[in-house]
């Protein structure tokens, strides 16, 4: 996170975790404060989604409106577009952005991925697939509150038209004098990837460099709106919802040292989809001059599912009622008052192996567990099969971060350490059969499919006119 000039005085972590190594679920954490496995989450939806976030489910935004904040999302959404599973009316008076990842779509700038997939067609000779995982069928919608202002989504374009959108309703949220709750969910590290501005090298891992450059850019873009004027009062968050799509090669970037290296001399990657560390430890910022100690770095075991229950508690509202939750209040953490985090983390299978979103790994102290492994499809095509380990694969993540040779289950160490994982995980189990869980519907039908047209092509359609406060 960085302005056009200076280096931020922020907050660094660098043991903090998603909540799922995949979109949905990540997501549906971090806006709930509760895992998939409780909120119903477990996998991504799809283009033709039914359903979404459970109803049931309340978001952070519905708590932060109902305690007088105004509230927006800009960007991708993920947690269903149909009905009232429409972000607008899941808390958040504005939307803009598109409802899932944006290679779930044709456009006319289709950018870099692997495969290359091809252009919008514009007639219907043009339709055939070209590649299993490109989507040409139906054009990537971009949405303004409930209306589609343009489909395809200039991609192009896409990023400028979020950071305006951005310090628009920053601007409109401080001149009304109300608190304001801005969710910017940003898709750059994701392929396609698209660039305002062509790289000067042709060659693959400058797309993926210049699009960080793109990214850091917009952030510094809102970090400097929020600068210039009641920055005392205002906090940034800035963290990723997974690790890197391996089986993107270059275009996907690098799991750094946290390599997953069992896994990898086994096949498969060991990033996105997987509960190695490469899958869901992410990069974490926090901003909050006067506040947050500045230039700090803190190992505090952390998670997206904090950021609920942290922003509810700052902003005075309470918790909504009747149901459990996996994330804490760490503002004493974000503060430098504290240095102790969680204790323990569960990390939800997220589609390498095993069910979606249950719990087969899970992090003690600096102790990782495995009772269920596998690897997602790496960039070399290998998929890593799916292995079940009683007693528990354990890893001491303080002598090995690339997660390569698990503890002598003879060892003293190994032994010492079991009983506490087992009754960690037994405990977690109980608590999720005593609370208050949510189903999500993963039905599919064509007509959930966001269509401007139907007539056209791809449904291909350019709205006139749209207006950042539309009502839904």
């Amino acid at each position: 996170m960085q302005s056009s000039d200076t280096q931020p005085q922020a907050g660094r972590f660098v043991d903090f975790h998603s909540a799922a190594s995949t979109c949905s679920p990540s997501r549906a954490s971090l806006l709930t404060g509760r895992l998939g496995i409780r909120n119903g989450v477990t996998h991504n939806f799809a283009v033709a989604s039914v359903g979404g976030l459970p109803l049931n489910e309340t978001t952070l935004a519905a708590v932060l409106k109902e305690a007088g904040y105004i509230t927006a999302v800009i960007g991708k959404w993920h947690l269903g577009h149909s009905g009232l599973y429409h972000p607008n009316f899941r808390g958040f008076d504005y939307y803009f952005g598109i409802p899932y990842s944006h290679d779930m779509g044709c456009t006319d700038t289709p950018g870099y991925n692997l495969p290359p997939c091809l252009a919008c067609p514009r007639h219907s000779a043009a339709t055939s697939s070209h590649g299993r995982d490109c989507y040409t069928k139906v054009a990537l919608p971009l949405f303004e509150n409930i209306t589609i202002i343009q489909q395809p989504v200039n991609l192009t374009g896409l990023a400028a038209e979020y950071a305006e959108k951005a310090t628009q309703f920053i601007q409109r949220a401080s001149e009304s004098g109300r608190p304001f709750f801005l969710y910017l969910a940003l898709a750059h590290m994701h392929v396609p990837l698209v660039l305002a501005q062509p790289p000067s090298s042709s060659s693959f891992p400058e797309p993926y460099r210049a699009s960080l450059r793109e990214m850091d850019a917009l952030v510094g873009r809102i970090k400097d709106k929020v600068d210039g004027g009641g920055k005392e009062n205002t906090f940034l968050w800035f963290t990723g919802d997974n690790g890197p799509w391996a089986q993107k090669c270059e275009l996907a970037g690098s799991v750094g040292p946290f390599s997953g290296a069992w896994q990898r001399q086994r096949g498969g990657s060991a990033a996105k989809q997987t509960t190695w560390e490469g899958g869901h430890r992410v990069p974490a910022l926090a901003y909050w001059p006067g506040r947050i100690p500045a230039n700090v770095t803190s190992a505090a075991l952390l998670s997206t599912t904090d950021i609920f229950p942290t922003l509810v508690s700052l902003a005075k509202a309470s918790l909504p009622p009747n149901r459990r939750f996996d994330g804490s209040d760490v503002s004493e953490i974000l503060f430098g008052q504290s240095h102790q985090g969680h204790k323990t983390l569960f990390h939800p299978n997220s589609g390498a192996a095993g069910k979606d979103g249950e719990i087969k790994a899970l992090r003690l102290a600096q102790y990782k567990a495995f009772y269920t492994t596998g690897g997602a499809k790496a960039c070399d095509g290998s998929i890593g099969l799916e292995e079940h380990h009683q007693p528990p694969l354990i890893f001491n993540l303080d002598q090995d971060i690339q997660e390569q040779v698990p503890l002598d289950v003879k060892a003293g160490e190994y032994r010492a350490v079991l009983p506490a994982i087992t009754r960690a995980l037994t405990d977690f189990l109980q608590d999720i059969a005593t609370d208050n869980v949510s189903t999500a519907d993963y039905s599919h039908d064509p007509a959930a499919t966001p269509c401007c047209n139907p007539q056209h092509i791809v449904c291909r359609c350019q709205a006139c006119c749209s207006s950042w406060n539309r009502e839904p």
